[in-house]
């Protein structure tokens, strides 16, 4: 009669897969837009979701009010410059003071007074206004090529995130509809920063901080929402919703 083996012999002990490089990204991409309320696993209406990634009025509020003080203020009267700086910095300084006291999620709030912070320090060591719309050029200019890059590749920013998001992780690159659509978005968003930084740099070169100002502000948040609203309604249409499950169908 034989013996069963001792306790832990005999079974094959599978080592935990470490994730991907892209399985990581797209974990971080996803997330960040769950939490914008971009989950193509919802059933939220486009109207809902554009807003929902604006941020409602607060967000639309916190990305204008700063920088439409500074185009304001340094129009009406640009020297101190620390004047207009400062009403800048001061305003996003009170939104993020509002969430935190609300106990609301200040991640947006806090991005925005550190980045206004940053251009607000730049010009005053530099002493020229213009140079507070250097972080935005750059901005632009590295998501524009990022973006891009990684569509050419055929490893989309959009298509990691939205992968992880439905679950299929990569398996999207296997699907020519899907990996080509991916294609188009990113080529499309990178389109949007490159014609940001076309429109505004040469405005910077020139010194006209009043225009620049202002065309920031039209080129913001009035170009972010179509895009926003053409890539929830291309990945829904990648994505069909199965009235059954109440879940998006396999494609």
């Amino acid at each position: 009669m034989s013996t069963p083996p001792p306790e832990g012999e005999g079974i094959e002990v599978v080592p935990e897969r470490e994730p991907s490089a892209s399985e990581l990204l797209g974990a971080a991409l996803g997330g960040a837009a769950r939490k914008a309320g971009l989950d193509p696993a919802d059933s939220a209406s486009t109207h809902k979701v554009v807003w929902s990634a604006m941020g409602g009025w607060r967000g639309i509020l916190e990305s204008i009010l700063p920088s439409l003080a500074f185009v304001v203020l340094f129009t009406v009267k640009p020297e101190p410059l620390i004047l207009a700086l400062g009403v800048s910095v001061g305003l996003a300084a009170v939104f993020t003071l509002v969430r935190l006291v609300q106990k609301s999620p200040p991640s947006a709030a806090i991005g925005g007074l550190v980045a206004a912070g940053a251009a607000a320090g730049l010009a005053l060591w530099t002493g020229r206004g213009q140079d507070n719309f250097v972080p935005g050029l750059i901005t632009n200019a590295a998501y524009g090529t990022v973006l891009l890059v990684t569509a050419l590749i055929g490893w989309s920013l959009i298509g990691l995130a939205v992968g992880f998001l439905m679950g299929e992780g990569t398996a999207w690159r296997q699907d020519r509809r899907k990996r080509r659509a991916f294609l188009w978005l990113g080529i499309a968003w990178a389109a949007l920063f490159f014609a940001r930084l076309a429109v505004q740099l040469p405005l910077y070169l020139a010194g006209d901080v009043t225009a620049l100002g202002t065309l920031k502000l039209i080129m913001g948040l009035p170009l972010f929402a179509p895009m926003i609203a053409v890539t929830w309604l291309v990945v829904r249409a990648l994505y069909p919703r199965d009235p059954d499950a109440g879940s998006p169908s396999e494609t």
